[in-house]
């Protein structure tokens, strides 16, 4: 009988000791990859490639956009960039993200913009297709012209 109590108190403690372990394991991320990049055709304002980064928080999600795509010939104040990034949404649908917000960029000074925010489901998957920007009344319209690079964002 004392080599059975023993077993289920060694059974117990493992347990325990189980899930504490798996308590102080970090979370996985919601997103996944966190950053891709792909290439994007800006008609006369230029072309270059772009990293996006996403994050999420249940359905709402963001993508911060940095591209050499396109570059400002003036400076910049923040949040003063309004801009709309399309993206393929499972592979026929699309959803727009967006948003007014950017930090200063310098004159010559490469754009980036975000978060643009939007909506997404459990098992989304999102590829960047066009970026819209529009700064100072004037507006440039990009679209991909690689697919997005490690692939599309999963949530």
């Amino acid at each position: 009988m004392r080599h059975g109590k023993l077993g289920i108190g060694s059974l117990l403690g493992v347990s325990i000791a189980l899930a504490g372990t798996l308590a102080m394991a970090p979370a996985s991320a919601a997103v996944t990859p966190d950053t891709a990049t792909l290439s994007f055709d800006c008609g006369s304002y230029g072309s270059g490639t772009a990293t996006l980064t996403a994050t999420q928080n249940g359905t709402d999600a963001t993508i911060s956009v940095s591209t050499s795509a396109i570059t400002s010939p003036i400076d910049i104040g923040a949040n003063s960039v309004t801009s709309q990034l399309t993206l393929t949404k499972n592979g026929s649908d699309t959803t727009v993200f967006s948003g007014s917000s950017n930090p200063e960029i310098p004159a010559g000074g490469a754009v980036s913009t975000g978060p643009l925010t939007g909506t997404v489901a459990p098992g989304d998957q999102l590829e960047g297709s066009s970026l819209q920007v529009e700064v100072l009344g004037t507006t440039a319209t990009c679209n991909a012209t690689s697919p997005q690079s490690p692939g599309p964002f999963v949530f």
